[in-house]
C-alpha cells in the first residue's frame, strides 16, 4: 500500500510535506497557509490521509491530496 502526495510521488514515515492549498482546520478557527512546512509525518492505516504536528494544532491529520514532498 503506497501512500502517495498530490504529485504521485511516494511519501515515507517520517517525511517532510507542504501544503499546496490553505486548509481552513475544523473546530478552530486556524488556517494553515499554502507553502507551510510539515515536518515528521505519521503514515496512517488510512492512504489518504497522514497524522502531523503543527505548532498550534495538537493531532491534525491531513489528506495527501494537499500535501507534497517537501
Amino acid at each position: 500500500m503506497d501512500v502517495r502526495d498530490s504529485n504521485g510521488t511516494i511519501l515515507q514515515e517520517g517525511d517532510n510535506v507542504t501544503l499546496i492549498k490553505d486548509l481552513k482546520v475544523k473546530g478552530t478557527s486556524e488556517t494553515i497557509k499554502r507553502g507551510t512546512i510539515i515536518k515528521g509525518i505519521h503514515l496512517t492505516d488510512n492512504p489518504d490521509e497522514v497524522d502531523c504536528r503543527h505548532a498550534k494544532i495538537k493531532g491534525l491529520v491531513l489528506r495527501t491530496e494537499f500535501l507534497k514532498k517537501a
